[in-house]
């Protein structure tokens, strides 16, 4: 699919100038500029309560921790960029893990062709949602929590409770390190070289300006049907890649992990300065804000918190970096005019 991208369409301040180039550039960016500090404010307050926060070990631990939930959102971040949702990932993700668990066998080669499938099965689920949504003008919300929920059955077809087993060498990948540097951070090294590639493509490029503004982007001669469809089957992959991870953390498969994923897919986007309106954010503030409900949960560990509270606090933390990213936004905008 070949697409090119007008001047017109591209993301706002991309050719600004000067001061006023500066302040546009400010006024994009302010939600992720508030992430980061929110970050920083939580790292200097872990850090304050537990040794070796700051260490290699440490770095690997949470990356580890944070790695399912950072596939998922970059699917997440490129659907809500397009100014749409998925909730399917949730039913993709269990549906990986069950197929995962049950199919993988004592066969290396065995292990690869099933877990390339899975990847192309999360592809093709994903497209069908943009087919879906495209052809009959259905709302994402619907297409994809409708396909949540056949996944999700068939999940529990597969699987009726956790269970099933995967190969010693498929564990062992999981927790590998090269350099001292574990299999998630160098996992996470080439998600931001893929984003840094990939906002730049011509489809990374539509993606947004369609989220912009998608009425200009259909007379520009972008396809809806097609931006749709490429959309939502890269956030299907990356949700495969997701419940392909997770086994290799938990050594088995669960029909109903998936749903934990959704939300939290979501406020890690937003946190991190994503738009819930299309067009604005990227993959490093959806990281960021990965990391800071990651963050919540290692202090709500370190504090002996009850778990119950884990979700209260991520609730009260989504609140706050919506509030203060809006505000900082207005006031970004203020110096604007």
């Amino acid at each position: 699919m070949t697409l090119t991208v007008p001047m017109t369409m591209r993301p706002a301040g991309s050719g600004r100038a000067g001061t006023g180039g500066r302040k546009a550039w400010l006024v994009d960016r302010a939600p992720f500029l508030v992430a980061c500090v929110m970050l920083a404010v939580l790292l200097a307050v872990y850090g304050s309560l537990r040794e070796g926060v700051f260490t290699l070990d440490e770095l690997n631990l949470d990356t580890a921790a944070a790695m399912t939930l950072l596939l998922a959102a970059t699917g997440q971040t490129i659907v809500l960029l397009r100014g749409g949702i998925d909730l399917s990932i949730g039913g993709m993700i269990s549906l990986g893990t069950v197929l995962a668990a049950t199919r993988f066998g004592g066969d290396p080669a065995q292990a690869v062709l099933w877990a390339a499938g899975i990847a192309l099965l999360g592809a093709l689920v994903g497209a069908a949602n943009g087919v879906l949504i495209s052809t009959l003008r259905l709302q994402p919300f619907l297409v994809t929590l409708s396909t949540w929920s056949i996944l999700s059955g068939i999940a529990l077809m597969i699987l009726p409770t956790d269970g099933g087993q995967l190969p010693d060498g498929w564990m062992a990948f999981g927790s590998a390190t090269l350099a001292g540097i574990g299999t998630p951070v160098w996992l996470l090294v080439l998600l931001v070289l893929f984003w840094l590639w990939f906002r730049a493509t011509p489809l990374g490029l539509a993606i947004r300006a369609t989220g912009s503004n998608e009425r200009s982007a259909e007379l520009s001669g972008v396809s809806l049907t097609r931006i749709n469809i490429a959309t939502y089957a890269l956030s299907g992959f990356f949700a495969a890649l997701a419940a392909l991870y997770l086994t290799t953390q938990t050594g088995t498969g669960s029909p109903t992990i998936g749903k934990d994923y959704i939300l939290p897919s979501v406020a890690a986007a937003v946190i991190g300065g994503i738009s819930l309106f299309g067009g604005r954010g990227g993959l490093i503030g959806t990281i960021v804000g990965a990391f800071i409900l990651t963050l919540i949960g290692n202090l709500v560990f370190v504090l002996s918190v009850s778990s119950y509270w884990q979700p209260i606090v991520s609730g009260v933390i989504l609140l706050v970096a919506v509030l203060a990213s809006s505000l900082a936004e207005k006031s970004a905008r203020r110096s604007l005019s």
